[in-house]
């Protein structure tokens, strides 16, 4: 609890030396105290409170205790959903190396996987494959529509076989990926029914720092667990296409994807990251702000897909002193580190150099800007670029392009490249995403495209995250596929695997 400020009694007594009248002012105060709902007021009155303040002293600013949540919390945690995800697999049944009876406890313990049966020891089956769906990890959404759409992040859902979505009454449905964006993080999920609950979009741009907010969501899958802080920032720079939400809230694996909600039971953001080094909750937390989101929804519903402007600029940082050189009154703009050859910007005659100081009147404040400002605009569209050259500001007429869209296609082709492992542990991995990537200690590792072999046998399977191997840390598929060549096939090798929440290490025994 905070502590409380005193009420200003100076400036409502005089000096008084009749100790009657004395008392007499120290119980008007303590009345005063009280009206306002201050519980420490009883602690205010001092031997020191009787004197003059000075007359142009600002007014105080006065605290008048805790918000109480709970009405808060009855009226919108019904649209508060929990949201579990699984993903089928091929596994081998009957194996001819299994038995290990250290591997089976670990898997147990600590991934809830169930053990393949096996026939007995004495006698040897031939291996088969049998696809089978298992748990792949537990996330948390909301409904905005009584039709059934819902909001969560993409990195709860991507890569999901299916999507089961649980309200607080109970039920279940099977929900529909309407569409994800990788950029800002942002799914749409739809589930069949009619005049479900929903909560009420607010205004992000319009939140400030210290303002009181709950979230609601299902760490560790503890369905409808509410949290509560304040607004640390309002646009921290954390992404490329969007100035994230920070709080104090406390959220945890499970919480993504939830509403971060303020105090007129309106979701101004969607909790989606948190700062960390030891993979739990460490006092920051990061939110979608709800305007931007809402920006993505009405594209991903209309097309399944976001459409995103581009000029093809890389951009720098400007320091004051630069600025200050450059002739520029204040220090604001992008500068221009780089022209794409054959881009929008060069075509239009943007030149490396130059500061970009406006986008079609939108003043650019920080080099980070410029990405979102311009992801913003319409490909096809033109646009007014004002940019700082030698000293003078400039207008040019650019014609956008568009981004490259995240194209689930291309991301199963690329995987189907490396359907077949042909390395001794029979793995085939790829890079993480940058969704995954925020999800691991450190932000390193791989992420297991396909197993077979010694790897199928030990237990691993696809969406395991190797972090590392003989005590080296993974950074990237071409460090991991580079090392298992130098592998020594007659000794065992140790792996330290993550599968959701938890993390272990795994001996991949040589057959024979």
């Amino acid at each position: 609890m905070k502590k409380l400020r005193s009420f200003p009694v100076e400036k409502h007594i005089s000096i008084l030396i009749s100790s009657v009248l004395i008392s007499a002012s120290v119980f008007t105060a303590a009345s005063l105290l009280n009206t306002s709902n201050n519980v420490n007021a009883h602690a205010a009155i001092t031997p020191q409170a009787t004197a003059v303040a000075p007359t142009a002293a600002p007014a105080p600013v006065l605290v008048t205790g805790l918000p109480d949540f709970t009405q808060l919390v009855e009226r919108t945690s019904p649209a508060v959903v929990n949201i579990r995800t699984t993903q089928k697999i091929s596994q081998m049944q009957g194996d001819p190396f299994s038995g290990d009876d250290q591997a089976e406890e670990f898997f147990r313990r600590f991934f809830g996987m169930p053990v393949p049966q096996q026939a007995p020891r004495n006698r040897r089956q031939a291996p088969r494959q049998q696809e089978q769906e298992v748990p792949r990890g537990v996330g948390s959404g909301f409904i905005v529509s009584q039709d059934g759409y819902i909001l969560t992040n993409t990195h709860v859902v991507e890569d999901a076989s299916e999507v089961y979505v649980k309200l607080t009454d109970k039920r279940e449905f099977k929900a529909k990926v309407i569409g994800t964006d990788r950029r800002t993080d942002v799914a749409v999920l739809k589930i069949e029914g009619n005049k479900l609950p929903k909560i009420a979009i607010g205004d992000s741009d319009k939140i400030k720092a210290g303002e009181w907010v709950i979230a609601i969501g299902s760490p560790f899958n503890l369905d409808n667990t509410v949290t509560s802080g304040i607004i640390s920032s309002k646009a921290r720079d954390t992404g490329d296409y969007l100035p994230l939400i920070q709080t104090d809230v406390a959220v945890n694996p499970g919480n993504s994807g939830g509403p971060l909600i303020n105090m007129r039971g309106e979701v101004i953001g969607i909790n989606s990251q948190i700062y960390s080094r030891s993979g739990g909750y460490m006092g920051i937390s990061f939110a979608i702000p709800i305007d931007e989101a809402m920006r993505v929804v009405e594209q991903l519903k209309t097309s399944g897909v976001v459409s995103r402007g581009r000029i093809g600029v890389q951009r720098g940082e400007l320091s004051k002193e630069a600025a200050e050189t450059l002739g520029l009154s204040k220090l604001q703009g992008a500068p221009v580190a780089k022209v794409e050859p054959g881009g929008p910007a060069e075509k239009a005659g943007i030149q490396e150099g130059d500061v970009i100081l406006k986008f079609n009147s939108t003043t650019i404040e920080k080099s980070s800007d410029l990405p979102r400002i311009v992801g913003a605009a319409k490909p096809g569209s033109k646009a007014t670029v004002t940019v700082w050259r030698k000293g003078a500001a400039k207008d040019i007429i650019v014609t956008i392009g568009e981004a490259e869209a995240d194209n689930p296609s291309q991301k199963i082709e690329k995987k189907a490249k490396r359907e077949k492992a042909d390395n001794y542990l029979g793995l085939s991995v790829s890079d993480l995403s940058d969704a995954q990537k925020r999800q691991m200690p450190g932000g390193n590792g791989v992420v297991i495209d396909n197993v077979d072999g010694l790897s199928l046998v030990s237990g691993l399977r696809p969406g395991d995250v190797i972090l590392m191997m003989n005590n080296v840390e993974i950074k990237d598929a071409k460090q991991f596929d580079a090392m298992v060549v130098k592998l020594d096939t007659k000794k065992s090798v140790v792996l330290l695997v993550r599968r959701g929440e938890a993390s272990q290490f795994l001996v991949i025994r040589p057959a024979g």
